[in-house]
């Protein structure tokens, strides 16, 4: 098991952010962020910490949704010209992201031209030192070895998993998530329930992660329809659950659900939770036959009524009910045409759906015909 080397939890969390920059040493910071964030209140207030502590710090702040080899490549230079020795990573999963790869590059300069971290690459040197601090609860970056970068020329997205790159610290304070917009709460929201679930049935799990991800599962069922109406207890819930998913799922991978979605983000910049949230009912069906008793291990924890005794097909039915009944209570489209995917692209982004490395881990295999059937079904 990957895991960071310190998380704090719970409001105020970033407190700890100065103290941890001292005790390391660390001299020069690369704060990393998204536009929309720069000139937030969340990012304002890290800086002031920094400032009071007079601790010596640049933004690199041209990082967009769905992160490019271009934006990596900036930040590399960036961190190069003012000779950082730290990243502190701010925001939800695309500059965290991103942070990951531009401190992979700054110390294994092989890697520069970005397509060659693809998968698991053969990195020589640990990255350099990520603090990371989301504020989105759904992507759990800040805990896992696994980033996400667009390959615009190519008119992809291509997926990245290194030790090397997991943040040594991270920072979950709830008091960052309150300003989440209702829309996006959902979406991320969802996606770690994705991640959860896809954690739970892929080939990889094991007894270990399957506790990490049927504990996320019970704490997100419960908490995510009152975390996007803004209750702070249940945003701090949903801080935890998805940072528990992250450390199961980032150490024995996921599905079909992530394989199908990172293309539909890539073709048509579709925030990777919406496109999660909206094939997981879908997907989940499709696997249904393939889980053994794991889709009654998740109605258990997730409150469903004589979990216990129903057949197991009557118990597989009522999870996939379930998740697409909560996927709708929070407002997830359930037709990817609703969010502009067309009926003329399907066989080339099944194609990429198939060729994706999340999607060999998915408990059923999948012909390309029977993909592009998905798809069409959610047409």
């Amino acid at each position: 098991m990957i895991l960071n080397e310190t998380s704090y939890f719970g409001k105020g969390a970033i407190q700890e952010i100065v103290p941890e920059i001292k005790k390391r040493g660390f001299k020069k910071v690369l704060l990393v962020t998204d536009k929309q964030l720069a000139t937030s209140d969340v990012v304002g207030s890290i800086k002031e910490l920094l400032t009071t502590a007079t601790i010596n710090f640049e933004v690199y702040s041209g990082i967009v949704p769905n992160p490019s080899i271009e934006d990596v490549q900036n930040g590399v230079e960036f961190a190069k010209k003012m000779q950082a020795d730290c990243i502190l990573a701010v925001g939800g999963g695309s500059p965290i992201d991103t942070a990951k790869a531009i401190g992979i590059i700054v110390t294994n300069p092989e890697f520069a031209d970005v397509r060659s971290l693809e998968g698991v690459a053969d990195t020589k040197k640990p990255c350099l030192p990520i603090l990371a601090v989301p504020t989105t609860a759904g992507t759990a970056a800040e805990v896992t070895i696994n980033y996400v970068i667009t390959d615009k020329e190519k008119n992809r997205k291509f997926v990245c998993a290194d030790p090397h790159d997991i943040p040594v610290v991270s920072f979950v304070d709830s008091d960052l998530m309150m300003g989440m917009p209702k829309a996006l709460c959902a979406a991320t929201g969802m996606d770690a329930l994705t991640h959860a679930v896809e954690g739970l049935i892929t080939q990889g799990a094991w007894e270990m992660t399957d506790m990490l991800h049927l504990k996320a599962i019970e704490i997100i069922t419960r908490s995510l329809k009152d975390s996007v109406e803004g209750n702070q207890t249940a945003r701090e819930e949903m801080a935890l659950g998805q940072y528990i998913a992250g450390m199961g799922f980032s150490n024995v991978g996921l599905g079909l659900v992530h394989g199908m979605a990172h293309p539909l983000s890539a073709w048509y910049d579709i925030p990777h939770g919406v496109a999660c949230a909206s094939l997981l009912p879908t997907v989940l069906d499709f696997n249904k036959d393939f889980t053994g008793e794991k889709y009654r291990e998740m109605a258990k924890v997730m409150g469903i009524e004589n979990a216990e005794t129903l057949s197991l097909s009557d118990v597989r039915e009522k999870v996939v009910t379930a998740i697409d009944t909560l996927g709708q209570a929070v407002g997830i489209p359930r037709t990817i045409s609703e969010l502009g995917v067309k009926q003329e692209d399907l066989e080339e982004i099944a194609k990429d759906a198939i060729n994706d490395v999340c999607s060999p881990g998915n408990p059923r295999e999948a012909s390309l015909e029977q993909v592009i059937a998905l798809y069409e079904s959610l047409m």
